[in-house]
Parts: C-alpha cells; sequence; structure tokens
C-alpha cells in the first residue's frame, strides 16, 4: 500500500514539475518555444521565425503571417474546383519590429498601402506602387452585439465589467479605452492612442483589437482561457462584432473602390443637383425676361404720354 501511494505521489510531483517547467508563450499559442543554454525559455513566432515577448501580446502583423501556415491536419482529398475562403486574409510583410511595412503585395504582382493594423486604405496597383508612409490607425471602435436577453445589463455594470476584461487581459491602460456604451443588445468600445501617446511598453490598440476579434470567434491566440466575460454574475454572450479603423490622414481610395449601388446613388444624387441648377437658371431668365418686357412696356405707355 506504501509502496502505491509512493508511486503515486512521485508521477504528481513529476506531473507537477514538467508543468512548471514547461517552455510555453502564455500569450500566442502560435509560436514554437525551446529552451537555451541558460534554461530559459525562447519563443519564435511560426512563420517568422521573429522573436516574440511572451509577457505581452504579439503584433498582429506577426499573428497574421502564422495563420497563413497550414496546420498539420490530415490530408482529405478535396472536390474538384473547391476553394478555401481567403478573403481579406493575405500574407503580411513585417519589420524587424513585427510591424507592418506601409507597402503589401499579394503573390501576384497587385501591390496596396496599409496602415499600421494592416488594413486596406488604397486602390491596389502594381509593383510599381510606392507607399511613402505607414500611417498610424489612432481610433479602433468596435461594435458588438450580444444574444438577445428579457432584463438588459445594467450600463454601468457591462462598461465596468468590459474595461476589467480588457484592462487585464490585454494589459492595455484605462487611458486608451476612452468609451464603452450600451444600448441593449449594441455595445459600442471607442480605443484611442496617437504615436506620441504610446510609450514602447504600451501594447497596440490594433494589436488589442485583433486579440478581442480572436477571442470572441473562439479562435482565442492565448496559450490558455478563453473570452469570458460576466455581468454581474451573468454570462456576457456576444455573437456579432464589427471592427472600424480611423487613421491620422484619410485613406486614399478612389471611385474604383465604390460598389455599383454607390455610384448609382452618386449618380442619381449629381444628376438632381445639375437639373436642380438648370431648373432654376431657367426660371431666373423667364422672370428676368418677363420683368424686362413689363418695363419696355411702361417706358413706351411713359413716351407716348410725353408725345401727346
Amino acid at each position: 500500500m506504501e509502496s502505491v501511494l509512493g508511486a503515486t505521489l512521485f508521477l504528481i510531483l513529476v506531473t507537477a514539475s514538467a508543468a512548471q517547467n514547461a517552455c510555453i508563450c502564455e500569450t500566442n499559442k502560435r509560436t514554437s518555444c525551446t529552451r537555451n543554454q541558460f534554461s530559459n525559455c525562447e519563443c519564435t513566432a511560426v512563420g517568422s521565425k521573429q522573436p516574440v515577448d511572451c509577457t505581452t501580446l504579439t503584433s498582429k502583423c506577426l499573428l497574421m503571417r502564422a495563420e497563413m501556415v497550414p496546420s498539420r491536419v490530415r490530408n482529405f482529398h478535396k472536390p474538384e474546383g473547391a476553394f478555401p475562403d481567403n478573403d481579406g486574409l493575405y500574407n503580411p510583410d513585417c519589420d524587424d519590429n513585427g510591424n507592418f511595412k506601409a507597402r503589401q503585395c499579394n503573390q501576384t504582382d497587385t501591390c496596396w498601402c496599409v496602415n499600421s493594423a494592416g488594413v486596406r486604405r488604397t486602390d491596389k496597383g502594381d509593383k510599381s506602387m510606392k507607399c511613402s508612409e505607414l500611417v498610424r490607425t489612432n481610433w479602433i471602435f468596435i461594435n458588438l452585439k450580444h444574444k438577445e436577453r428579457e432584463v438588459p445589463f445594467s450600463e454601468r455594470e457591462l462598461a465596468n465589467g468590459l474595461q476589467q476584461f480588457i484592462q487585464n487581459r490585454y494589459k492595455l491602460q484605462q487611458n486608451y479605452i476612452t468609451a464603452i456604451e450600451y444600448d441593449s443588445p449594441f455595445i459600442h468600445i471607442d480605443l484611442k492612442q496617437n504615436a506620441t501617446q504610446k510609450s514602447h511598453e504600451d501594447v497596440d490598440i490594433a494589436d488589442v483589437a485583433y486579440y478581442f476579434e480572436k477571442d470572441i470567434k473562439g479562435d482565442s491566440v492565448f496559450y490558455r482561457g478563453m473570452f469570458n466575460v460576466s455581468v454581474n454574475e451573468e454570462p456576457l454572450d456576444i455573437e456579432e462584432i464589427l471592427i472600424y479603423y480611423v487613421d491620422e490622414k484619410p485613406p486614399e481610395f478612389s471611385m474604383k473602390r465604390l460598389t455599383p449601388g454607390i455610384i448609382a446613388v452618386v449618380v442619381v444624387v449629381i444628376l438632381a443637383i445639375i437639373i436642380g441648377i438648370t431648373v432654376l437658371v431657367i426660371t431666373r431668365r423667364r422672370s428676368s425676361g418677363k420683368y424686362k418686357k413689363v418695363e419696355i412696356k411702361e417706358m413706351g405707355e411713359m413716351r407716348r404720354g410725353q408725345n401727346s
């Protein structure tokens, strides 16, 4: 009996020691980690092999590169003509600090300019396209929708719960969370961070938004834990998320980017304005012509009266 208890205790200690000595990146599961000669755990991002700091968030650019690396899954036969849904995904070019390069290109000769969040801000062109600077995204607003409830949450309790969650999980300072508004079932979150405000130690709001989106969609980047926010001990179940980006400089899209429906509306509005101006000019001319005719008639009558 004692030998069995001893063996069990030994296995527990070995398991606990192995867990303690595990070389993993808590803030990024898409990494490859090994121990160096000093027994320190060092991790590099999958896809780029760039070193990452596992005490903070990994940049969105390196995360996107890691997502483009196919996972090791069984290779089942695909039906002829089938294709994956890769809309909006691309394999980005990152600089040595893990930031997006201003110009991005796909595997063909197509290129475009992006902001600091990696979002396209110009029309697409060929490889001769120039992007003079990486324009910073300084305002991100996130729209959420939670599942229908009979009784809405308390606005103050919901705002406090989300603010605490964002601060604790993503290490974003409170002053960068400028607004959390609630109109059941819709939630609006504002994140603002200028280049002059952000220090080297601060996480970037673009990285926070990306981690947050992954958490809500059930594809967390963290090694452990999923999105779990409670309001007054009731779970906040988010079913929709939409993220908008505002840059320090306006985007440079041309009319080519507008959908046919929007173009049609713009054309109709322009035509309406032109027709309105034309009608106004004609009306004024007619009114002016009538006035001149009356004036000439009155002058003629006055002359005839003088002559008589």
